[in-house]
């Protein structure tokens, strides 16, 4: 029976030592070892090592620093046991015995009770910083910005560097102290009531230690509240703006002062009393006003009576300091301190056509939505089942000697694209390793336009000069897994003709599988046997994982925030995906957050990773950013300067979508800089909105090739408009620069207040309603096929503001290639819709020509003759003049098949145009005609009368119309024309027009 006992505690604790084995091998070990070998490969070796260092170094010292705290405050406490041994006259001799053994057992025992007891207690502590070490390693690394802020004048730095550690360390250490104190007691108590038994005071040198912990308890709440001025820069109880107000700064900021006072004067009293028995009265006094601050701070009584009887009352004129202050440091936080404004000019007759600055413009307009151009590459440039395309970016080459706006996607390998069958262990890691091959076409094509096809095809050619000497894609987008190469089993790279070619990989990416141990250590981290046993791997083999560039980025650097849209671009050398990341911080004084999430951020770094060999570079784009500065100390090496990026990678950097989406929602309510106007928020914009089928959404931001920065020179920008908050009226474009000279330049184009300029939503409300447009849709919108509009453009372009909507048509089946059927250009609320672009923007440069023309007439018709002057009087020779005379009705004019010109859409009965020309008559009832006293009897002065809107009947959907009828994109919106008189015909009375009756003299 013993026998089998001693087998069963044998079998548990083995089975308990394989489980811990097994625990530290696949948790630590195996993870440790994995991740060094990939550091290792990159050569990020030493950052690996450093990165470990520096976190378990912050929490090893901050928990030896709170082991020696408790440690020797317990040490110290236990020389103070049994100071006040039992009278001489007990003459219990066992009493005596047992005080003198347990005494000696807390003075002697100090290593093996107080040692374990400090350790834990001190990690208990520390834990936090294991986790915040890298705020400690700012409070090292962290150097002045040259940034004040502009309530305490103190460097920006110190908020983002020395604030949360200092936050964060005196909490720690408050409770660590209140511990010590507590447990101090406990000791003190023992000694005091279960050693002697007795009531006798405490030692001087106990009552001296605790009073040494009740100050020092004192002075890290003191510290607190030196803490708590800065942090009213944090404040967020305002509706209207962020950071302190005129109650924090005036009522707040006054109390904590009063509070850090009556808190010091309490300490130091209660210190004297635990010592002399004195200065109780002090120490009530001091107590009493500590506690009656506190309390008038934290009921909110005073606070809300200021805030109720001096603020509100006049919160403008009390407010405007600290809302200036919001406004500063926001525009601050966000980069938006340099942004340039600009009044864009308009003109009634833009130069669409006939200016050859403004058509090198529209040859770049990218009518094509990289949305729907995934689905045209996967199906006629996808070629295999197990390529895909993951997204299309937008981004400019130089094309034949021409600055050429295009979009361009990576041919990624989709391994789930493979038939079922064939998705086996050596086809997923050994034979289908890599995509191949990028695809480039032109952004600009007109309607029914074959596709320009700047690079194409596997292998990869292209007609214009362009090549990739290295095209294979080992690292990407896709989420494919590991990957052994080279191999025997040779990997696939693509088809020629009917027969494979297959490859070597010659690259430096992975981890060489060079001896038995690393095959043993993969497969059991990836949990897969093959890699052990299988023949196909050979001496040169390498096993390259991570290969999703996020994951491996992330790994690098996990405390970067990254952009959602990372972008490849192709060189004569190789494919390149580039990634954005930001540095962060929710810690900039008075700053507005964004989403709760920060309320600092700048692109400081820009991330090149080669598709075929797997490097991962650093480079720094925002060298004045303080934080990245940090960094760069604490790192060094991994960090590089963006000089030291190859040129023709330069060339093509991109400013970073989310980080102009963050800026412009910003932007959007802190342009209004003066405090007065941010108060009332009268010019508070929001993003501008389009309808995507019978919803309104957020018009994207998109990248266009225009000269909106430098005149004389066309340049990649990014593009954002905004619209009035809760109006659908235009009323700035925003504008950012991606070319080298202009890059991160910010400009806002506006428009007058005054100016009535359509919004998108306005547009796609036109484009709707119009019955040609909507006629032709439906025709379309059957038999199999759909329509769907594409990102609408808005192009501030030729002295006017152009809207452009591409028009795509696309099956309704599974497979979808959608055809760029027609172009709809719109100004104002003139709307054309075409094959051609050019063809569009001519018909619409001549239509808005004839209606300037027309309102010119309308203005010469209803001038009003010169009045005469009244010193002149007829001559007594002459007989006197004839009284005036009501003027006689006009015939009605016949209505003319004449060219039609779009109506004026009206706003509560006033035109409400998205350009009006200067000159164009007011909006109401003509002028009056006041007649002149004639020198001699004249006909009564007549009107020219306007015939009344004919609508022409529409055709019908089986009659075609006739040949002076405009359909389809020559087809205007119907308005009232303006026609000459007509004589009246003899077989009918002429109708009588209205008269013009002049003013009483």
């Amino acid at each position: 029976m013993q026998h089998w006992k001693r087998w069963l505690v044998v079998a548990g604790g083995l089975t308990v030592l394989l489980g811990a084995v097994h625990l530290v091998f696949t948790y630590l070990f195996l993870d440790f070892v994995v991740d060094h070998l990939w550091f290792q490969s990159l050569g990020y070796e030493g950052y690996f090592w450093l990165r470990l260092l520096y976190r378990y170094a912050v929490f090893g010292a901050v928990t030896l620093l709170f082991f020696m705290v408790f440690f020797l405050n317990f040490w110290l406490a236990s020389r103070f046991l049994g100071g006040a041994a039992p009278k001489p006259e007990d003459t219990d001799v066992r009493v005596r015995q047992r005080y003198v053994e347990l005494a000696k057992l807390f003075r002697s025992g100090s290593l093996k009770v107080y040692t374990p007891l400090s350790l834990i207690l001190a990690v208990i502590i520390a834990w936090p910083l294991f986790h915040q070490w890298e705020d400690a390693l700012f409070y090292v690394f962290g150097a002045k910005s040259g940034v004040v802020d502009p309530v305490y004048a103190k460097d920006i730095s110190y908020y983002l560097f020395s604030l949360p550690i200092n936050t964060l360390v005196q909490k720690r250490l408050l409770i660590a102290f209140l511990l010590l104190f507590a447990s101090l007691l406990v000791l003190y108590y023992l000694e005091s009531r279960i050693l002697r038994k007795q009531e006798q005071t405490l030692p001087r040198g106990a009552r001296v230690h605790l009073g040494l912990i009740v100050l020092l308890v004192a002075f890290i709440e003191i510290w607190d509240f030196v803490l708590q001025r800065h942090l009213l820069l944090y404040t967020s109880s305002h509706a209207l703006f962020y950071g302190p107000g005129f109650v924090e700064m005036r009522v707040i900021l006054p109390l904590i002062w009063a509070s850090l006072v009556t808190l010091a004067g309490t300490a130091f009293s209660l210190a004297a009393f635990l010592n002399t028995r004195k200065a109780l009265k002090t120490l009530i006094l001091f107590a009493l006003g500590f506690v009656a601050v506190l309390g008038v701070r934290y009921s909110k009584f005073l606070p809300r009576y200021v805030d109720e009887y001096l603020v509100k009352p006049n919160e403008i004129s009390r407010e405007s300091p600290y809302i200036a202050n919001n406004i500063q440091t926001t525009l601050s936080a966000y980069n938006l301190s340099k942004v340039e404004t600009r009044e864009y000019s308009l003109k009634a007759v833009p130069s669409l056509v006939s200016d050859p600055h403004t058509q090198e413009g529209l040859h770049n307009i990218p009518v094509w939505d990289r949305d729907l151009l995934v689905d045209v590459y996967k199906q006629l440039q996808g070629i295999r089942p197990y390529y895909d395309f993951t997204h299309v970016d937008a981004d400019r080459y130089t094309v034949n000697g021409v600055y050429q706006q295009v979009f361009v996607a990576a041919r990624e390998l989709n391994i789930m694209g493979l038939p079922t069958s064939a998705q086996n262990w050596i086809n997923e890691h050994l034979k289908y390793t890599h995509g191949y091959g990028a695809v480039m076409s032109s952004a600009s094509m007109d309607g029914q336009e074959p596709f320009t096809w700047f690079l194409q095809d596997l292998p990869p050619r292209s007609d214009y000069d362009l090549s990739i000497q290295q095209p294979g894609i080992y690292y990407g987008l896709k989420d494919n897994g590991y990957a052994i190469a080279p191999n025997d089993a040779e990997e696939f790279d693509y088809l020629m003709g009917n027969s494979e070619v297959n490859v070597n990989y010659q690259g430096r990416g992975g981890v060489a599988l060079s001896s038995f141990f690393r095959k043993v250590l993969f497969a059991f981290y990836f949990k897969e046997k093959n890699i052990i046993f299988s023949g196909k791997t050979n001496a040169n083999s390498r096993i390259l994982f991570r290969r999703n560039i996020l994951d491996g980025i992330r790994t690098i650097t996990p405390y970067l925030l990254l952009d959602k849209d990372p972008y490849c671009v192709t060189t004569a050398q190789g494919i390149y995906w580039i990634q954005d990341a930001f540095t962060t911080s929710t810690w900039y004084p008075n700053a507005q957050p964004y989403q709760g999430r920060l309320n600092y951020i700048r692109p400081a770094v820009k991330i090149v990773v080669d598709a075929y060999h797997g490097s991962i570079d650093y480079y720094v784009s925002s060298p004045d950013d303080p934080i990245i500065a940090a960094y760069q100390r604490m790192y060094p090496g991994v960090f590089k300067d963006l000089a030291q990026m190859p040129q023709e990678l330069r060339q093509h950097l991109r400013y970073p979508k989310d980080l102009f989406e963050i800026q412009m929602s910003i932007y959007a309510t802190y342009h209004q800089t003066d405090p007065e106007v941010y108060y009332k928020q009268e010019d508070a914009w929001e993003f501008a909105r389009v309808y995507a089928g019978n919803q309104v959404v957020p018009l994207k931001s998109y990248f266009l090739t225009l000269n909106l920065i430098d005149e004389v020179k066309h340049e990649f920008v990014l593009v954002r408009s905004m619209t009035p908050k809760n109006l659908d009226i235009l009323r700035a474009i925003m504008v950012v620069g991606n070319d080298s000279t202009n890059y991160g330049r910010m400009l806002v184009y506006s428009f007058p207040k005054s100016s009535v300029i359509y919004g998108p939503s306005q547009i796609s409300a036109l484009i709707n309603q119009d019955p040609f447009i909507s006629q032709q849709f439906s025709l379309w919108n059957q038999a199999g096929s759909e329509v769907e509009l594409g990102n609408m453009l808005i192009l501030p372009i030729g002295g006017t503001v152009l809207y452009i909507q591409p028009v795509y048509l696309k099956s309704t089946s599974r497979l979808k290639i959608p055809e760029l059927q027609r172009l709809i250009v719109s100004q104002g609320e003139m709307v054309v819709m075409d094959s051609s672009l050019q063809r569009a923007l001519k018909t619409l440069e001549d239509r808005l020509r004839a209606r300037v023309e027309q309102w010119e007439q309308r203005r010469g018709m209803f001038q009003a003759p010169p009045k005469s002057s009244p010193s002149i009087t007829p001559a007594p020779s002459q007989p006197p003049a004839p009284p005036a005379q009501m003027p006689s009705r006009a015939p009605a004019a016949q209505p003319q098949p004449i060219p039609q010109t779009p109506s004026e859409p009206r706003v509560g009965g006033q035109p409400a145009a998205g350009l009006r020309h200067a000159d164009s008559p007011p909006p109401g009832p003509a002028p009056p005609v006041e007649p002149q006293p004639p020198s001699q009897p004249t006909s009564p002065p007549q009107v020219l009368p306007q015939s009344a809107p004919q609508t022409p009947p529409e055709p019908s959907a089986t009659e075609p119309p006739s040949a002076g009828t405009p359909t389809g994109a020559d087809q205007a919106p119907l308005s009232a024309p303006s026609v000459e008189p007509q004589p009246p015909s003899p077989q009918e009375p002429p109708n009588p027009a209205p008269t013009s009756i002049p003013p009483d003299q």
